[in-house]
């Protein structure tokens, strides 16, 4: 009899857990209707690209966006839209004219735009071109003297080759099978080298490398400043048929050296100028730079915002992207796509006057592109520390975080983040999407960007797998990334599948399963000892 009703116990806990998480075709159904015959989407993008963009943290398009975006989800019935503080991130920057101009040997318009956290050049300055690639310390040493009034162009030339494949694509069914697949267990070498100077790396490097190429990069600031040179041209670190790839060549730390005006100009002519000076051919450049350093609050902000749920109100589904982007362009996939998905997943759930039983968060991070800097701070903040893992109250009310931050491309699956007892799940709410391109649960881990937050501290953060489309190629951090090369469909898409993984989240009877707590990132003697500035 014991068996019998254990037998009997244990089929009733599993066809619970089947039950829940069964997707609500109804209410799917109903999300895809809004979000199809009703779409706001392009009208979220247009406002944080062309009318707010660009929207570097800290600078005056950031703050207008974050304001912009306040005022539209309190429009749509969110309940605490505010802009919630967290700092210090640093001085804000942005620049209001850029003209560059080839004069001798001839006249040529150069293709570029300044580097963040460079100064201007108070008026336009025409000066002699040099070369002094700088890469090392050693370079530095063998410049010493030889710059003073000179525009100096501090990188080697590109090797740029024709293209010979389509600058957008999608994931092939054969690429969604292998990222389903786990990955290689076996562990990797690092990479050796000494550390280099050079445009800043496109994606975040480890720690220790990173903090290396911080200070050999405010050493030849430094440098560059004392020797007098009148401004500094790059020429990024991809990109060509005029599009440039470059993010930043100050510091938003006042008390780090604040190098001469930088600007990076597209590989075509950073490369025509370069072969004249190597064929002993004087080069004189023309440069008109305007630029503003914004010191009126070191703290930055995210912005929050909520739909009030109702039995287990005090239990949270939250919705991410980062608001924040470079300047080169109006930051349209990366992320106003990001952005727009997150507002409209939520103006879709309010349409519908959906009942739900958590509380959906909606919460749009700053300082992304300098570290996840926003997001690591509202989580430190509000659930954890991950040098300690002293966990606040509101780590156990959290059921998910679910994040849109690779370019604009339509939504393919979810990385578990190494979680197998979600696979089921979201297996179960991904299906209806098949016919929508959205399949593929993988139990890969995915980087470089705000879900990361949530993982360090053991909260259920999650990112979405995209189609690459023209991301890496032609919009990521590039004078391209604007309001032109966002496909329409692929938003919409991406928000019926935002709404409906917030919405089933929101109502499922439990809170997600998580993975063990990480263990703290630095020991106590570790954390007592350290300074506040380390």
């Amino acid at each position: 009899m014991k068996v019998i009703r254990g037998c009997i116990l244990t089929f009733l806990l599993l066809t619970v857990a089947v039950a829940q998480d069964k997707a609500d075709l109804s209410m799917i159904h109903r999300i895809k209707a809004e979000a199809f015959q009703n779409s706001k989407i392009m009208e979220h993008v247009f406002f944080l690209t062309d009318v707010h963009g660009p929207r570097l943290t800290n600078s005056p398009g950031y703050r207008s966006s974050g304001e912009w975006s306040v005022k539209r989800l309190a429009e749509y019935g969110l309940v605490n839209a505010r802009l919630e503080k967290w700092g210090p991130f640093g001085r804000g920057w942005s620049h209001s004219r850029f003209s560059a101009h080839m004069l001798e040997p001839q006249y040529s318009t150069l293709i570029g735009f300044p580097l963040a956290w460079s100064p201007g050049t108070e008026g336009p300055v025409t000066a002699e071109v040099v070369h002094a690639v700088m890469r090392t310390e050693e370079d530095l040493n063998r410049h010493k003297g030889k710059l003073q009034g000179k525009i100096v162009m501090i990188d080697p030339p590109r090797s740029l080759e024709m293209v010979t494949a389509a600058p957008g694509r999608r994931l092939s069914e054969t690429e969604l099978q292998a990222l389903w697949m786990a990955p290689d267990p076996s562990p990797r070498r690092p990479m050796a080298g000494p550390p280099m100077l050079g445009p800043m790396p496109p994606t975040p490097s480890p720690a220790p490398q990173m903090q290396d190429f911080r200070k050999l990069t405010a050493r030849r600031n430094q440098f560059l400043k004392d020797e007098g040179v009148v401004a500094v041209l790059t020429t990024g670190y991809r990109g060509d048929g005029g599009t440039v790839f470059a993010t930043s060549g100050g510091s938003r730390d006042a008390k780090e050296p604040t190098p001469p005006p930088m600007a990076a100009i597209a590989g075509e002519h950073y490369n025509r100028i370069v072969r004249l000076l190597e064929n002993k051919v004087p080069v004189r450049v023309e440069l008109d730079i305007r630029a503003a350093f914004h010191d009126e609050t070191l703290d930055s902000f995210n912005v929050i915002a909520e739909i009030p749920g109702h039995s287990k109100k005090d239990e949270v589904v939250i919705l991410g992207a980062h608001l924040d982007s470079w300047h080169a362009a109006t930051g349209a996939t990366d992320n106003a796509s990001g952005c727009a998905v997150v507002i409209e997943a939520v103006r879709i759930l309010q349409a519908l006057e959906v009942k739900m039983d958590r509380t959906v968060r909606v919460a749009l991070w700053g300082g992304e592109e300098q570290g996840l800097l926003g997001s690591r701070a509202y989580v430190r903040d509000t659930f954890a520390d991950p040098d300690t893992m002293q966990l606040k109250p509101a780590h156990a009310q959290v059921a998910a975080y679910y994040n849109y931050d690779n370019g604009g491309g339509k939504i393919r699956g979810i990385y578990l983040q190494n979680n197998d007892m979600l696979r089921e799940t979201f297996e179960a709410w991904m299906a209806p999407f098949k016919d929508l391109g959205a399949s593929t649960v993988t139990i890969r881990n995915t980087s470089g960007t705000d879900h990361l937050a949530f993982d360090a501290v053991g909260l259920p953060g999650f990112q979405f797998i995209q189609d690459p489309l023209e991301y890496s190629t032609r919009t990521h951090h590039s004078n391209m990334d604007v309001y032109d090369r966002i496909q329409p469909g692929d938003l919409m898409q991406s928000a019926v599948i935002m709404a409906s993984f917030a919405y089933h989240t929101a109502t499922r009877r439990d809170l997600l399963p998580r993975k063990p707590l990480p263990k703290p990132r630095v020991r106590p003697q570790e954390k007592k000892a350290a300074s506040p500035a380390s």
